[in-house]
């Protein structure tokens, strides 16, 4: 990990707009017409999903991927402007948020502008064809870092581009070699010593998946040396496992707690109940009390926290990367706007971003989430799947305050009891 990343990171609340779905118009302009209600939910960092054009050369879909992309250093004209993304960069500013873009330097699309210029840059096969490590990936041509006028190029894009964000999310991130991402993140600091680094990294099965085949996939613990944040793909495929009841609650909250020793003591792991590529999290939580102890639990767990939109209104549908496919802002399910809103005000507090944390699987399906930080404890308990439980808690027997909503609850003897809404108190240490 960089080892000047600060821990306040950890408050930090990131929305992901796919801009071409986002409004009717699905442009740069109508985007801004709803950032004063993204920033409302607590929102720190507008993340944009690649903003580029895209290749249409051996397309997915009629409109293609955002992941595609033709060219690095252009907007795509379907959603504005050089000078509408310079406006959208000012607003948001303006408005007292950070934002940040999607970087995917591991392919370009298949009629790319680098692959036409520098077709050597390019993976490709003995016979010469290019070649792709990922056989899914049909739609782009993937980079070999080996050339080293490729990290050049790369990195002054990364420069154009800093004046006028504050983070880069990079796509794929440990596909990438780890020493392009040093020096990148070195010659960048020059033009933006503040920027913020978020690599999404992948789970074990697929790093040992591209490493048997001789190709380069670094590790979380690998990738923090140049990065601020990471995914939490490394416990993703534990977490499906225990919502499909294929692992019990005590594997899922050991991976967890491992996180406290595997990584730097400053990482930042970014939280997430879903994601542009991943299902909605109110397709997998049905229930309606288990999604809104499932969005509590997450954004209460050490670590940034993960908006993807629309989900703030618990929808079920994950809009389409390769049509045309609106988010239905009229189709909402649940509102959890000010649940987000709150728990992103507690992360604000010290205890939660520096303190001492842990995570206890009870029985019923239920975990408790401690921090302590001096005299001070807080305790939070959800429950996972909609039943009801006790904990023994660390603070005097009292009437305390749910942080959540501001409702009294009962601590007796010690113990507390969750029935079906997530609880959050705070005490002094017994």
């Amino acid at each position: 990990m960089a080892k000047n990343t600060s821990v306040e990171l950890r408050k930090a609340q990131i929305y992901s707009v796919f801009v071409r779905n986002h409004t009717k118009k699905g442009t740069l302009k109508a985007l801004e017409s709803d950032l004063e209600r993204i920033k409302e939910l607590g929102t720190d960092y507008i993340w944009l999903l690649p903003i580029y054009p895209i290749g249409k050369k051996d397309r997915k879909g009629k409109l293609g991927s955002p992941y595609s992309i033709k060219d690095y250093r252009s907007i795509d004209p379907k959603i504005g402007s050089w000078d509408d993304f310079v406006h959208f960069s000012k607003t948001v500013h303006d408005m007292g948020m950070k934002l940040m873009i999607d970087i995917v330097y591991n392919h370009t699309s298949r009629d790319s502008v680098l692959l036409k210029e520098h077709p050597g840059w390019f993976l490709r096969d003995d016979m010469g064809n290019l070649l792709n490590k990922n056989p899914d990936w049909t739609d782009v041509a993937e980079l070999d870092y080996s050339h080293k006028d490729l990290w050049k190029y790369q990195i002054e894009t990364l420069k154009k581009y800093a004046d006028l964000v504050d983070g880069f999310r990079c796509d794929v991130a440990p596909q990438v070699p780890l020493d392009f991402w040093k020096e990148a993140r070195k010659d960048v600091a020059k033009v933006n010593p503040d920027m913020i680094w978020l690599a999404e990294t992948s789970g074990g099965g697929y790093i040992k998946y591209l490493r048997d085949r001789g190709y380069c996939a670094e590790s979380d613990s690998e990738m923090y040396q140049a990065f601020d944040m990471t995914y939490d793909y490394d416990i993703d495929e534990i977490w499906h496992a225990y919502i499909n009841d294929k692992v019990p609650l005590e594997r899922y909250v050991e991976a967890l707690n491992q996180q406290e020793y595997i990584y730097p003591k400053n990482y930042i792991k970014m939280r997430a109940l879903e994601n542009h590529d991943q299902v909605r999290a109110h397709k997998l939580f049905i229930n309606e009390n288990d999604m809104f102890n499932w969005t509590a639990f997450s954004e209460f767990q050490k670590g940034s926290t993960l908006i993807y939109a629309g989900q703030e209104a618990g929808m079920k549908h994950t809009p389409s990367l390769f049509e045309k496919d609106k988010v239905n802002w009229k189709d909402q399910k649940m509102d959890l706007s000010a649940l987000m809103e709150r728990m992103h005000e507690l992360s604000q507090d010290q205890i939660e971003y520096e303190g001492i944390y842990d995570i206890k699987a009870l029985e019923n399906e239920v975990v408790k989430v401690t921090y302590k930080l001096g005299n001070k404890i807080r305790v939070g308990l959800f429950t996972l799947k909609g039943q009801s439980g006790r904990a023994k808690v660390n603070v005097r027997s009292d009437h305390y305050t749910n942080l959540i909503d501001n409702s009294l609850v009962n601590v007796q003897n010690g113990i507390l009891t969750i029935d079906y809404d997530p609880i959050i108190i705070e005490g002094e240490l017994r």
